[in-house]
């Protein structure tokens, strides 16, 4: 018994060690084990053939990095008849076999893991037809394909049969000419690596992917959906890496979350589960169905190096929640997004991808499909930027340390540090305002991250709303209110410029501003310019107030049951001590809060940048 045991473990794990043989060429059936049954269903791998003048160019790979260990592939007719003779590269991992002609099918030479296969396929001369090539595909022993075929490829006579290079594989080749490339580790570039998901887009199907305006096209979405129609029959192929634990597509009838039908695809355990959801729009939420499997089916998925991939069937038209959706007659916007946990009846949060659509499109329509409009949002961070890192600050500061500086001059009737500082303050008041309904507009409800951003952005309004209106009823100077009045907008204006700021700190977290990471550190830079300078000035009026016993200039707030102008200091008509340098630290200050200003504004408008993450929720 126990040799019997040695001897099929031996059997089973050397079986065919060197390649298919040709007693299988017609069947291309291995008989692993004495007899184990192929896979059911599509198989995670793809045949990839493109014309190269007479011949063609054949690439056998995963879209989803998956491995092959044994394959053998071959160009027929439509008749089933074996055609045509193949001619590998040195480090091609296969060899020839003889089938029908010398030549006419690709094996492997040994069990070893292989990324993709690549050969070239020359057609008999003067030949003119439809050649599908056919391949059976070896993951392991146990696990293999039987029946993988390309797309249809027309030869016609005018066709010649070019010569192969003597090496026409080279492992370092060009990649602006190069075949398909199936490795998907991080050091290679994503925008010249080849993906088969991506191959047709545009072309044989509708793709549409979240991360930057070209990630289709420079194939490096973090969540991609791909449709493709035949006849009646619509698939939905869905990916998503950053070891995303669920990836998503929304049908809806407009570009926000709500009211749409969804498609998840989700981890569970090792393998993939599909169901179909339901989004709600007050509150948003995303549920599934009574019946998750309804209209759907899953053809195909995989996990391999943390990217998720799936191949969703769904019917042509189905019910869901009272609503019928016409895929046949009707358009939609499409909704993709993927999270990074789920629970056992949700998903939850988007927090790795999103992106709508928009425009509503037929999904037989393969042209491409852009992402719906973010300039409400990039106004509202923009303006929010401008007015509580620029102007707020600026105005403060005026407020704080500038009183007793530029003695003498006056615009528009007033003080010239009051003046500017109503002015920068009222201009922080409209970029604030502004900003607050624009993004209510542009959301239509209360935000659903998992965020504080929200809330300390409406506390921040509301402060800076009401700032200006207990400005206009300020007690006159002397009057025993005023400094009760002083110290109240002290305090609201302070509370509401530090909520600001770390509202604004929260920001780069949410996955609707895509901004990245490094947005924080110039949010610490300004931080820190700002604390230094309030600290060089605090000191100078220190040193102010010992050498001259004036407190206007160093600490207002002390004066503050005064009308704003200190009488202790000996010489009305005179700046206080250390004008100039206050004047150019005010200078410094400003030029660099503009240039932080800007850089952060320009971000924003042009987010997502560099490793930024740009959505449907189900929370």
């Amino acid at each position: 018994m126990i040799a019997l045991l040695i001897f099929v473990f031996f059997a089973s794990s050397q079986a065919l060690p060197n390649g298919a043989p040709t007693t299988v060429c017609r069947s291309m059936l291995p008989n692993h084990g004495g007899g184990i049954p192929p896979q059911e269903g599509p198989s995670p791998y793809t045949i990839v053939p493109k014309r190269q003048g007479g011949n063609v160019s054949v690439t056998l790979g995963s879209s989803v990095g998956g491995r092959i260990q044994g394959f053998l592939l071959q160009g027929r007719t439509v008749n089933g008849d074996i055609l045509g003779e193949f001619q590998l590269g040195p480090s091609a991992g296969g060899h020839t076999i003889d089938c029908a002609e010398a030549g006419d099918s690709v094996t492997h030479d040994d069990t070893s893991d292989k990324e993709y296969i690549e050969a070239t396929w020359m057609p008999p001369s003067g030949y003119e037809g439809t050649i599908i090539f056919n391949a059976t595909i070896a993951q392991t022993y146990t696990t293999f394909w039987v029946g993988v075929t390309s797309q249809p490829v027309q030869i016609d006579k005018r066709s010649v049969r070019d010569p192969i290079p003597s090496n026409p594989f080279r492992p370092n080749r060009p990649t602006s000419t190069t075949p398909p490339n199936f490795n998907p580790e991080p050091p290679r570039q994503a925008s010249t690596d080849f993906d088969p998901f991506y191959d047709g887009c545009g072309v044989t199907k509708l793709c549409f992917g979240a991360q930057s305006a070209n990630c289709v096209s420079s194939k490096n979405c973090k969540a991609a959906v791909a449709v493709t129609v035949t006849g009646d029959v619509y698939d939905f192929e869905m990916k998503a890496d950053s070891n995303a634990a669920w990836v998503g597509v929304g049908l809806s009838e407009d570009d926000k979350m709500g009211d749409d039908s969804v498609i998840e695809c989700v981890k569970r355990g090792t393998g993939v589960a599909t169901y179909m959801s339901w989004t709600s729009r007050s509150p948003f939420s995303a549920t599934r169905l009574s019946n998750p499997q309804l209209g759907i089916q899953l053809l195909n998925s995989s996990i391999v190096d943390g990217v998720l991939y799936c191949k969703v069937r769904r019917d042509a038209v189905t019910l869901v929640n009272g609503k019928t959706f016409d895929l046949i007659n009707d358009k939609y916007h499409l909704l993709v997004a993927s999270g990074a946990s789920v629970t056992e009846t949700s998903v939850s949060y988007h927090g790795i991808a999103f992106l709508a659509s928009g425009d509503r499109q037929a999904l037989s329509d393969v042209s491409a499909l852009a992402g719906a409009s973010m300039i409400l949002i990039r106004l509202h961070g923009s303006f929010m930027l401008a007015a509580w890192i620029g102007t707020a600050s600026v105005g403060i500061l005026l407020a704080r340390y500038y009183r007793q500086t530029w003695v003498g001059t006056s615009l528009m009737g007033k003080d010239l540090w009051f003046a500017w500082h109503r002015i920068f303050m009222v201009l922080t008041w409209g970029l604030t305002m502004a900003a607050f309904v624009l993004i209510f507009v542009e959301l239509k409800a209360w935000s659903n991250e998992n965020n504080p951003h929200a809330i300390l952005g409406t506390i921040t309004t509301v402060l800076c709303f009401f700032q200006p209106i207990g400005a206009y009823f300020r007690p006159h100077p002397g009057t025993p209110k005023r400094a009760i009045f002083n110290w109240a907008h002290w305090l609201v204006g302070n509370v509401a410029h530090i909520v600001g700021i770390v509202t604004i700190f929260f920001s780069v977290k949410l996955s609707k501003a895509q901004l990245p990471d490094f947005v924080d550190w110039i949010l610490v830079a300004y931080v820190a310019v700002h604390v230094v300078t309030h600290i060089v000035l605090s000191l100078m009026g220190c040193i102010s107030e010992k050498s001259s016993e004036s407190r206007v200039t160093s600490f207002p707030m002390k004066d503050l049951g005064g009308s704003g102008r200190s009488s202790a200091y000996a010489d009305r008509n005179a700046d206080a001590p250390f004008s100039p340098l206050r004047k150019f630290l005010l200078a410094i200050y400003m030029t660099l809060v503009l240039l932080l200003v800007v850089a952060l504004i320009v971000i924003t408008a042009l987010a997502p940048i560099g490793d930024a993450i740009p959505i449907l929720s189900s929370n």
